[in-house]
């Protein structure tokens, strides 16, 4: 699941107030997100991204929490800042049982540093980032789906697969749906984009939760780490911001 990209060199581990990336938006994003929380900088929280995004509506990200799996009772949560965006939440991750590894695709404005913030279930945060170059407007124009009006015909469509990852010993599970992901910044389109998604057992039982927000790029598709013991079907559950709901088939 390796992206062709930089991690930030943070070293094993730095103060609170040592952004290793030197912005000056992260005391605000600190404030803003984490209630001015004490933060741990460590390369164990892994952020990978190309160097440089060719595509600014477009861009890989990969994050991998495994290696804080034994740290304070492990992970709880993981939330994606892109901190020069004009929106800069990017999306949440609970992982629950899956692993704390997270593929997707998201829209960057102009060069910026891209975090995942981690927090452990002692409450403990810990945060690594990379800094990203970009030609930048990704969040203000439309997509390809947005200009040629395709996305009536296939909204909330899922594609979805489990298949095997003998390197990672685990299950690799591909989700892709079809939605527009409009973040409200192009005039005359409002924001309208996916919100919650989830994966359930049969017993109703969910194995991770997504909370999205516009920056994620149109037709999202996630890839994400399952146990390789567990259930073999799945549903993928949730709604977008308009309330249209999700309700999909996940399966071996």
């Amino acid at each position: 699941m390796l992206l062709a990209g930089a991690l930030c060199g943070l070293g094993p581990l730095h103060a609170a107030q040592d952004d290793p990336l030197g912005s000056p938006q992260w005391p605000t994003l600190r404030r803003q997100y984490l209630d001015g929380a004490p933060v741990r900088f460590t390369d164990a929280m892994r952020v990978r991204t190309p160097a440089f995004a060719d595509d600014a509506l477009n861009v890989p990200v990969q994050i991998d929490g495994r290696a804080l799996a034994g740290t304070g009772g492990g992970i709880r949560r993981i939330l994606v800042l892109a901190d020069r965006n004009p929106i800069r939440e990017v999306l949440g991750f609970e992982p629950l049982r899956a692993l704390p590894v997270l593929a997707f695709r998201m829209r960057m404005e102009q060069a910026s540093p891209v975090r995942a913030l981690a927090q452990t279930h002692d409450g403990q945060w810990h945060a690594g980032g990379v800094m990203v170059q970009a030609a930048g407007g990704g969040c203000t124009v439309p997509g390809a789906s947005r200009a040629d009006g395709s996305w009536r015909n296939t909204l909330n469509q899922v594609q979805a697969r489990i298949f095997p990852n003998a390197m990672e010993g685990s299950r690799r599970l591909r989700v892709r749906v079809m939605h527009p992901m409009d973040t409200g910044l192009v005039a005359g389109i409002p924001s309208f984009h996916l919100e919650h998604l989830e994966l359930a057992d049969a017993l109703g039982q969910p194995w991770w939760r997504l909370e999205l927000h516009e920056p994620v790029s149109e037709n999202p598709i996630l890839t994400l780490e399952l146990p390789t013991a567990g259930p073999q079907e799945f549903r993928l559950l949730g709604r977008d911001n308009n309330g249209n709901r999700i309700d999909a088939e996940v399966r071996a």
